[in-house]
């Protein structure tokens, strides 16, 4: 190629000795390079030597003992005290000694799950990707609770399904107790909650007609008679299956679902025969608070159930804790009332009419799932004030529900009582006898 831009022609008589492009200046000076990189390389490096051990007195070992138990001690100082306590008697009983003293200080923790965890990493997974069809929030506790009796019931053995328990609950003005064994708590928790399967029309775990009348009591007791050998863990399986069906069922029929009546039998007789005005009432809960209610006693069960098989077992989630006590509070004024009507409780001071402020009891909950409740003493339908404050009485969350489970006597359940002893008595009482099998 020729042109004004291409390069002229030369001999290379003046360029001075040959350079190929790429290479380094034959005329630059040399650096000599170790002889170990040049030939070595590839090769790995020797291990640096050694540290020599530590040579320690015996009175600085023994003054290491202390970080030692600890693993405070560097890597050669932890290597010198172990070489010595291999020779040393009493300095191995004393690093015994030590050792043992620190496992004192860091407690064995349980290996369960903390009971909250399953609905925290429900939230965050339904916080990135929102269910189709979600679970009603009042079914929500029923759902928790459920699982966490199921989780119970996978790590206990055959033989410990035959592990006695005895249900407890409060009769009118004392407390009544039947004994069953694990199997048998189930059993009655699978009857009863067929009660909220049979009015959202699912089949009956019983069959058709076997738990009439529909009472918990007689339910259970029909269950129980039904079985020609004692229930065993097989009957896990038909409660699980039911707790689910029931979920999935008032997930899709909504959230509006909540206001369907779930009849829990009738009210009886008082005690002496005759009828009272409320005797024959048929007894009947809102599905939101039926499964509320379910969820209550599901976990009061439960830890009937881990009591009998000396197992561990944690309340519930503060702000499901709370429903069910915000539950049992607005139930509080209609319990009142049918005890006043079998001569249980005093009568009314005055009579008050509907919506009219009236005297009222401040029940205040601490702890868990806390808060504060007006309670309407006079009439259930009367308007409770702070201004008509007559007694005020206060409970732990958990102490409150195990005296509405019937667990625990009144006269024992208040931590701190002010005011009217007649109307405090009859509200714990009263929180006394929601309780039932």
């Amino acid at each position: 190629m020729t042109g004004a831009d291409s390069p002229e022609p030369h001999d290379g008589a003046h360029d001075g000795p040959h350079r190929e492009a790429g290479h380094p200046d034959d005329t630059a000076p040399r650096i000599p390079l170790p002889r170990s990189s040049v030939e070595d390389t590839g090769h790995p490096l020797p291990d640096p030597p050694a540290p020599a051990p530590l040579v320690l007195e015996h009175r600085v070992l023994k003054s290491l003992l202390g970080a030692w138990a600890l693993a405070a001690c560097s890597a050669e100082e932890a290597t010198a005290v172990e070489e010595h306590l291999g020779d040393c008697g009493p300095c191995a009983e004393e690093a015994l000694r030590l050792r043992d003293a620190v496992g004192l200080l860091h407690p064995e923790e349980s290996l369960d799950l903390d009971p909250g965890l399953r609905t925290r990493v429900l939230e965050s997974c339904l916080g990135r990707r929102p269910p189709r069809i979600p679970v009603p929030e009042w079914a929500v506790p029923y759902d928790a609770e459920t699982a966490r009796l199921d989780a119970l019931l996978q790590d206990i053995g055959d033989a410990e399904w035959h592990a006695p328990v005895r249900l407890r609950w409060f009769e009118e003005d004392g407390p009544v107790s039947r004994k069953t064994t694990v199997a048998g708590v189930i059993a009655h928790l699978l009857a009863v909650d067929g009660m909220v399967g049979l009015a959202l029309g699912l089949d009956d775990p019983l069959g058709p007609g076997a738990g009439a009348p529909p009472d918990p009591t007689h339910r259970t007791e029909a269950y129980w008679r039904a079985s020609y050998f004692p229930p065993t863990r097989a009957v896990r399986a038909p409660w699980r299956d039911q707790t689910h069906e029931l979920i999935r069922t008032v997930s899709f029929a909504g959230g509006g679902s909540g206001r369907l009546p779930v009849p829990y039998g009738t009210v009886a007789a008082p005690a002496g025969g005759g009828g009272g005005p409320g005797a024959g009432q048929t007894v009947e809960l809102p599905l939101r608070d039926s499964m509320l209610d379910r969820a209550f006693e599901c976990w009061i069960h439960a830890g009937d159930i881990a009591d009998a098989v000396d197992y561990p077992y944690a309340p519930p989630a503060p702000r499901h804790l709370h429903r069910m006590i915000d539950l049992a509070a607005r139930l509080l004024p209609g319990t009142l009332a049918e005890r006043r009507r079998s001569g249980l409780a005093t009568p009314p001071r005055a009579l008050v009419a509907a919506g009219s402020p009236g005297r009222s009891l401040r029940l205040e909950i601490e702890g868990l799932g806390g808060g504060e409740w007006l309670i309407p003493l006079d009439s259930p339908a009367a308007a409770a004030s702070r201004e008509h404050e007559v007694a005020h009485v206060a409970l732990d969350g958990v102490e409150f529900c195990r005296l509405a489970a019937g667990h625990v006597s009144p006269e024992e359940a208040a931590a701190g009582q002010d005011g009217d002893r007649e109307a405090i008595r009859d509200v714990l009482f009263a929180a006394a006898s929601l309780s039932r099998m």
